[in-house]
């Protein structure tokens, strides 16, 4: 059934509203730091039964809960352990979520029937205005349909979720734009399931050695714990191609050798380039996601630039890729689960 979806702004009445939409059952698209969440009361199965019918995403894809304060996620899980506190006092409110065994009163759709949680505390005070004042724990993937680049501005969510929901709230541009870290602290020593806003150095100046996760590669099978792990991800209408390379000028040949061959064939092309490189490039349109040495303004660029590049109409979009170091390894992730070909050099 096709919905009115309210646009609501930041201001203290239509957190409020908000807030009592999520009460009652409703989906309400939300700012945090990192994309934009749909949000659904945590603690009610047919809310958030909807998120999956709005979104179009697959029952096995468990969802993250989103808290206000560091001690509702004892009511979530009976088994919060030293380094979780750890990992909370040191990232929280942040891009961090962090996996617990969950307790019975968890619902199964929230886990996809999992026997473990996924919770964070965001750090965006429109978030945890609603959250506070729905006074419920409240369920949130990204709100965008399945598989389409995340969204970092409410106009993104309108693109893709207007009529399927029941409310946006416009809080600007997300800060750090791509989505938080995901960390199972229930296996020794923890594993990083999805990287994103905090890095694998900044986990482990706090907890010691960190593994890393198969979710960091294109072909994950079997049940995901995480979001992010299994599914293609993240990719726009056109065709991305990925160039990675040890050096900025052998990716910028190869990139224009490849914008060279598609423009024989008639294709429109696009290019994702850092600030150094992009006026090189004769392409239908160019986007520039920021300088190589800001690596974060690359991922609070990179989500934008994939929908910017899919209105422009392009037929390909060919992307540069960047080191993995720090947040560049979110940055890089979400490349590799966006792109139909990846050009190792």
């Amino acid at each position: 059934m096709q919905k009115n979806t309210e646009m609501l702004s930041s201001i203290d009445e239509d957190l409020a509203k908000a807030a009592q939409l999520i009460r009652d059952g409703g989906l309400v698209a939300f700012p945090t730091e990192t994309v934009y969440g749909l949000g659904a009361n945590a603690l009610d199965p047919k809310a958030v039964s909807e998120i999956f019918n709005a979104k179009g995403r697959p029952a096995d894809n468990p969802l993250i809960v989103h808290i206000s304060d560091v001690s509702q996620v004892y009511n979530l899980s009976d088994e919060v352990t030293i380094p979780a506190e750890r990992v909370m006092e040191a990232f929280w409110p942040g891009p961090l979520t962090v996996v617990l065994p969950r307790k019975p009163g968890v619902p199964d759709v929230v886990t996809s029937g999992l026997d473990t949680v996924a919770v964070r505390m965001p750090d965006h005070p429109v978030a945890l205005g609603i959250i506070s004042r729905a006074g419920v724990p409240v369920a949130a993937p990204s709100a965008n349909s399945s598989g389409k680049p995340s969204p970092t501005t409410a106009g993104h969510v309108a693109e893709d979720l207007s009529g399927k929901i029941d409310a946006v709230v416009d809080g600007g541009p997300c800060r750090v734009g791509v989505e938080s870290t995901v960390i199972d602290l229930t296996q020794e020593p923890p594993v990083i399931l999805r990287p994103g806003g905090v890095t694998q150095e900044e986990l482990e100046g706090v907890l010691g050695h960190v593994e890393t996760a198969a979710s960091f590669a294109e072909d994950y099978v079997g049940a995901p714990r995480s979001p992010g792990m299994k599914y293609r991800h993240y990719s726009p209408k056109a065709e991305v191609v990925l160039v990675i390379g040890e050096h900025a000028d052998e990716i910028t040949q190869k990139v224009s050798e490849l914008l060279a061959k598609y423009h024989c064939q008639g294709k429109i092309t696009g290019v994702l380039a850092a600030a150094e490189t992009a006026a090189k490039y004769s392409s239908d349109a160019v986007f520039n996601l920021g300088s190589r040495e800001c690596p974060e303004e690359i991922a609070r660029s990179l989500f934008y630039g994939l929908r910017y590049l899919d209105m422009q109409g392009v037929d390909i979009i060919i992307s540069e890729g960047y080191s993995e170091k720090g947040i560049g390894a979110a940055v890089m992730n979400r490349l590799k689960k966006a792109a139909g070909s990846i050009i190792f050099l």
